[in-house]
């Protein structure tokens, strides 16, 4: 979109266009035009709520956040950042998924140009990072944390409380069974989700942080015991599981959930505003898989990762501008509005939740934060661990793999393209 329009004389349009180019400066219909892109067509009300703050203390800019299918947007975005019509600033995807654009020099270094980016935590920062050259090319803007999220009204009824280890958590699955209540609505036909069911209930098994620095520097594998073992670990929940749950697709397991036919549904923080926006009457409260028996770590462990981030696109004609506005996504007003809006877990730090299971899952994680493994930080290559992971854990759950073959598959592909820091 132009600049600027009218006709001026000389002197005016060269004052006018020294305004203007100023961050903030200009107005009315001479405003810059940034467009946002992202992938999630449902929070166009959000971020029109959210950009308008912005807009209110820079009266020369103007916001437009513009979603596309969410199935559609990494090659949508691909090829609009090669452009100067795409977008100024891009929701990112994260992790490995973020280095295609990296490569092809699409994006804009931000750990230089925002400077609050250095007080955000590494881990943080590790789901926009470049894998090669270690620059950092968004803003992360929201961090999801994996849990079992329980209906209280069941397990109260039921005599359950939150388990504090992992006996009391197998009693108190055993004495839902026999109540006639399914424990754990979990999903088989949905691949996706089973690598989040395999962390959360297995993290402990084999040791989360410590195991992945020993992972990618070379000095253990997927197929080293304590990760196998972690299969067997999260597996021996299946008991537990809807009947027939090779038939049970991601849709039919929160479906379960929200109708109160099963009482606690392993997942991601994401999910508890539509489980409640689907059944209003739902009393929810969050709880983490206790430490399995031969754990590698004593404490309860909270996986998490971060969502996405927002960058700036090498191409944009509006680049200043565009900095600019990421700078205010790296402030906490900019993460308060976006918690509250789209009641997510913001990933700029001191931003404290005002949904009160949000701000547990925060507290949890933040006090023993650990990874997800497979979709994290062995995503930067093809075949991604991710991938095979999905692929390998549906087998595994339906009988056709045992542990170490499952752990194999994985090995196998990302041996194609791994190799270790040190």
């Amino acid at each position: 979109m132009p600049r600027r329009r009218g006709v001026l004389g000389a002197a005016a349009l060269l004052a006018f266009a020294l305004t203007a180019c100023a961050p903030g400066g200009g107005g009315g219909s001479d405003a810059v035009n940034l467009k946002v892109w992202g992938w999630r067509q449902e929070d166009v009300a959000a971020y029109k709520k959210i950009f308008q703050i912005y807009e209110k203390a820079h009266p020369g800019v103007k916001v437009e956040y513009l979603p596309y299918k969410n199935t559609e947007y990494d090659t949508i975005l691909k090829t609009g950042l090669t452009d100067s019509s795409g977008p100024d600033v891009a929701q990112l995807r994260s992790y490995g998924l973020l280095q295609p654009l990296v490569g092809a020099g699409s994006l804009v270094p931000l750990d230089g140009p925002v400077d609050k980016l250095s007080g955000f935590p590494k881990q943080i920062l590790d789901g926009a990072r470049g894998e090669k050259d270690g620059h950092v090319y968004g803003v992360p803007f929201a961090l999801q944390t994996l849990h079992v999220i329980y209906n209280k009204k069941i397990f109260a009824d039921n005599g359950i409380a939150a388990p504090t280890s992992w006996a009391d958590m197998i009693a108190g699955f055993d004495k839902l069974s026999k109540a006639g209540v399914t424990p754990l609505a979990n999903t088989v036909t949905d691949g996706w989700m089973l690598p989040i069911e395999q962390e959360i209930f297995g993290a402990t098994t084999y040791g989360g942080p410590d195991y992945l620095t020993k992972m990618l520097n070379g000095s253990a594998k997927f197929t080293d015991a304590p990760w196998t073992k972690s299969l067997e670990t999260w597996k021996s929940t299946q008991k537990y599981w809807p009947a027939q749950a090779s038939g049970v697709s991601y849709t039919d397991a929160q479906a379960l959930f929200t109708a109160g036919r099963a009482a606690a549904f392993p997942g991601g923080v994401w999910e508890i505003a539509g489980f409640q926006k689907a059944n209003p009457q739902l009393d929810l409260g969050i709880f983490n898989a206790p430490p399995a028996p031969g754990a590698a770590v004593d404490k309860t462990l909270v996986p998490g990762y971060v969502d996405g981030s927002f960058g700036v696109s090498a191409k944009s004609p509006h680049k200043d501008a565009a900095l600019d506005l990421v700078r205010w996504m790296a402030t906490e007003e900019f993460g308060r509005v976006l918690s509250t809006e789209l009641r997510q877990i913001s990933a700029v730090p001191g931003v404290e939740p005002q949904d009160e299971l949000l701000a547990q899952a925060l507290k949890d994680y933040q006090a023993n934060p650990s990874p997800y493994v497979t979709y994290a930080y062995f995503s930067g290559g093809t075949p991604t661990a991710w991938d095979l992971a999905s692929e390998a854990f549906s087998d595994y759950v339906l009988g056709r793999r045992n542990p170490a073959d499952t752990a194999a598959h994985i090995q196998r592909g990302v041996d194609q393209w791994f190799r270790p820091k040190n």
